[in-house]
C-alpha cells in the first residue's frame, strides 16, 4: 500500500484534529486554574510500538519525550491489554516528566483485540500529595522527602470501571481531593476522546491504511530532518549556563555543560550532556524524559521550523545522558520535583545558544529563567468557604529569547512550555481564590539589547485578602541572567521581596515557601531574555518604537543601542552619527540586510520610510531634518 502526498496531508490533520478534541475536553471539563486557566497539560498519540506519532499545541517539555516510554511502561507492566483499560502514571523513574504531571494512558484497542495506538493525556497537578502544598519541592532530599504518590502505569480503569482502591488512595494523600477528582476525570475523558476518535478513524479509513500512514510518516518526517542537518554548517560548539544556587546545590550553583555537534554530511546532530554534575540532594534533578526532551527542544528551535517533531525526525538526533546526572538519567529516590523547569532549562537554552555560534540567523538567545514567586503554587483556607485551596498561578512572567529576526515572545513563560500556558486573567484569579493582585506590569530597561531583544521582564504585586495564605516558588535567575548570543545582551535578573503591611519591602530567598499575613504582598520580579546580536545592528526605527511604548528608556537607547531621538521622539540621524562616532561603534553598524555600514549609510539603520525621507530632504539641499521628522 502507497499513500499519495495528499492522502498522507489528510491523515496527519486527522490526527492533529483528535489531538486537538483531547485537549479541548481537558480545556473545558478540568477544575483547576492551573489546567483551565493556565493550560498546563498535553495530549498526544503513539503507535503500538511506542513511537510518538502526532501532538497539537502540547508542551514540548511534556510530550517531546518520554511519552513513548511511559506507553513502554505500559506495555512492560501489563502484557494483556484490554479495551476499557487506562492507567495512572506519574513516575520519573518510568517515562514521565515529574510526580506533578499525573498522565493517563488508554490503549486504542480494535474489534479483533489488537493494540493499535496509545493515546495520553497529561495534566499537571495543583497539588499530588507532596509533604508541602507545593508541587515543586526544590529542597527535598529525596522522593521520600516530596512525599508524593508515584504511580508508574497504575491500572485506573478496567472495562471503563474505575479502580476505586487507587482513586482512594489520592483522595486520602491530596488536600484537595475534589478538585483532583474533577482534573483526573477532565485528563481521564481527553484519553477517552482520542480513544474514540482513533477507533472511529480506524473504521472509516482502516487500520492497514493508518499503519502505512505512520510508517510513511516517519519516513516523511526524517527526511526533512535530513534536508534541515545538511544546510547547517558543521562543527562543535560547547556552552555553559548556570542556575542559582538553592539548600542541596554548591554554593556557586549548578553549571550545566553542553556539547552540540552538528554533522551535515551524515545529517545527524549530537547532544552530549554526560560531562555533568550528578544528582543533587535536591529537587532540582531532571527525569530522563525531560532531559532528552530538553535537547531535543534547543534543537528544534534552532533549524527549520517546519520540520515534523516526531520518532521520524528523532532518528536523525542523538542525545547522550548518563546515568545519576542532574540532567541525565536518575535514580530511585532521586527527587525530580522540579525537572519540568528549572534544570531543563538551563540545558535547552544553550543548545539553541550553541547553534547561534555555528552561524548567524540558526539557533536562539536564552529565555528567562523560572519560577518566580508570580507563578508559584498559592495555598491556604478559603475564608469563604472554611475549605483548604491549593492552585498554581501564573500571575505575570515573560522571558522570551531574541531570535534571528524577532524579538522576544513576551508571554513565552519559559522555555520548556514554548507559550503554551497562558497567563492568568487576574479577575479569574481573585473569584477563585482569596488573593488580591495589586499590580501586573512589564520593566523598563530589562529586556536583553540585541539585533532582536529579548522579552523584558514582569512584574507581579499580590496577597491574601482576608487570611493568611503560603507562596511556595524555587526562582532561578536572581544571580544567573539570560545570556545573549551573537553580541546580544542578557536580560534583566529575577527577584522577589515580601511587602509588610506598612508598605516596606524585605529580601526574601529564592526557594521557599513564604507566609503571608492579610495586608502583606509578595513582589516578584521574573526574569528577562537574552538579546540576539549585536545592539548596535538594531534597526533604529524599532528602537524609537520600544522607547515610545516605554520598553526601554531614552538614555538605553542612546547608551545601549547607540540610538539618539529628538525632542519631537524621532530619530536624530545626525546625534547619533556624532555619538557612534564618539563611541568607535560606527564601523559595527549594520542594516537590516547585514552589510556594514560607514557614516554615509548609516541612515540604513532608521527604517525604509525614515530613509527615504532624508534622501528627499538631501536632494533638496537641506539638512538630514528638513522635511524628515
Amino acid at each position: 500500500m502507497s499513500l499519495t502526498g495528499a492522502e498522507m496531508a489528510i491523515i496527519h490533520s486527522r490526527l492533529n484534529g483528535i489531538g486537538r478534541k483531547m485537549a479541548n475536553t481537558l480545556l473545558r471539563s478540568g477544575r483547576s486554574g492551573i489546567l483551565v486557566i493556565a493550560r498546563d497539560f498535553s495530549c498526544c498519540i503513539l503507535t503500538a510500538q511506542d513511537e510518538l506519532l502526532a501532538f497539537a499545541e502540547s508542551l514540548p517539555i511534556h510530550v517531546l519525550s518520554g511519552p513513548d516510554r511511559m506507553a513502554a511502561t505500559m506495555r512492560e507492566f501489563h502484557p494483556v491489554l484490554k479495551r476499557g483499560d487506562a492507567f495512572l502514571h506519574n513516575s520519573p523513574y518510568h517515562g514521565c516528566t515529574h510526580p506533578a504531571d499525573h498522565s493517563i494512558l488508554v490503549p486504542v484497542i480494535d474489534e479483533e483485540g489488537v493494540h493499535r495506538f496509545t493515546v495520553l493525556a497529561k495534566g499537571h497537578q495543583a497539588d499530588c500529595g507532596n509533604a508541602l502544598p507545593t508541587t515543586y519541592m526544590g529542597t527535598a532530599v529525596d522522593v521520600y522527602a516530596e512525599g508524593a504518590l508515584i504511580f508508574p502505569a497504575v491500572k485506573i480503569q478496567e472495562g471503563y470501571a474505575h479502580v476505586r482502591d487507587v482513586i482512594r488512595m489520592c483522595e486520602m494523600r491530596i488536600r484537595v481531593p475534589h478538585q483532583w477528582w474533577g482534573d483526573y476525570l477532565a485528563t481521564l475523558g481527553a484519553a477517552r476522546i482520542g480513544e474514540r476518535e482513533l477507533i472511529d478513524l480506524g473504521k472509516e479509513i482502516g487500520w492497514d491504511t493508518l499503519a502505512e500512514f505512520a510508517r510513511a510518516w516517519f519516513a516523511y518526517s526524517e527526511k526533512r530532518m535530513v534536508d534541515a542537518v545538511r544546510r547547517l554548517p558543521a562543527g562543535t560548539i560547547t556552552r555553559t549556563s548556570r542556575h542559582d544556587p538553592i539548600p542541596g546545590t554548591p554554593p556557586d550553583g549548578v553549571e550545566i555543560k553542553v556539547t552540540v555537534t552538528s554533522r551535515p554530511e551524515t545529517a545527524e546532530i549530537e547532544i552530549d550532556l554526560r560531562d555533568n554534575p550528578d544528582c543533587m540532594p535536591c529537587g532540582l534533578n531532571l527525569s530522563e524524559a525531560t532531559a532528552r526532551s530538553a535537547a531535543l527542544l534547543g534543537v528544534f528551535n534552532s533549524i527549520d521550523a517546519t520540520v515534523p517533531k516526531n520518532a521520524g525526525s528523532y532518528r536523525r538526533i542523538k542525545v547522550h545522558l548518563r546515568d545519576n546526572c542532574i540532567c541525565g538519567i536518575p535514580r530511585h529516590p532521586t527527587s525530580c520535583s522540579v525537572a519540568t523547569t528549572n534544570i531543563a532549562d538551563r540545558v535547552a537554552n544553550p543548545v539553541q545558544a550553541a547553534f547561534a555560534n555555528l552561524a548567524d540567523g540558526l539557533g536562539l538567545a536564552e529565555t528567562g529563567a523560572v519560577l518566580p514567586p508570580s507563578i508559584g503554587v498559592i495555598s491556604g483556607m478559603d475564608p469563604r468557604s472554611g475549605a483548604p485551596y491549593v492552585n498554581e498561578v501564573y500571575l505575570g512572567v515573560t522571558g522570551g529569547a531574541g531570535a534571528p529576526k524577532a524579538d522576544g515572545w513576551l508571554s513565552i513563560v519559559h522555555v520548556g512550555n514554548a507559550g503554551v500556558c497562558y497567563q492568568d486573567s487576574i479577575e479569574l484569579d481573585e473569584l477563585r481564590q482569596p488573593i488580591f493582585v495589586a499590580e501586573r506590569r512589564l520593566l523598563q530597561d530589562t529586556e536583553g539589547p540585541g539585533r532582536s531583544r529579548g522579552a523584558p521582564s514582569a512584574l507581579a504585586v499580590f496577597g491574601p485578602t482576608e487570611a493568611p495564605m503560603c507562596v511556595a516558588y524555587v526562582s532561578d535567575g536572581n544571580i544567573n541572567a539570560a545570556q545573549g548570543t551573537r553580541g546580544g545582551g542578557a536580560g534583566g535578573t529575577s527577584n522577589q521581596f515580601l511587602q509588610r503591611q506598612d508598605g516596606t519591602r524585605e529580601a526574601i530567598p529564592s526557594c521557599a515557601e513564604i507566609w503571608l499575613e492579610p495586608g502583606e504582598m509578595i513582589v516578584s520580579i521574573s526574569a528577562g531574555g537574552g538579546g540576539y546580536g549585536d545592539p548596535f545592528e538594531r534597526d533604529a526605527e524599532r528602537v524609537r518604537h520600544d522607547v515610545a511604548e516605554r520598553w526601554i528608556s531614552r538614555e538605553r537607547a542612546r547608551a545601549v543601542y547607540g540610538v539618539v531621538l529628538g525632542g519631537d521622539g524621532t530619530v536624530d540621524i545626525e546625534a547619533m552619527q556624532r555619538a557612534r562616532v564618539r563611541t568607535g561603534r560606527l564601523g559595527d553598524s549594520r542594516g537590516r540586510d547585514g552589510q556594514v555600514l560607514g557614516q554615509e549609510g548609516l541612515q540604513h539603520v532608521v527604517g525604509d520610510a525614515r530613509r527615504v525621507a532624508v534622501a528627499a530632504a538631501r536632494r533638496q539641499g537641506g539638512t538630514p531634518d528638513d522635511g524628515a521628522g
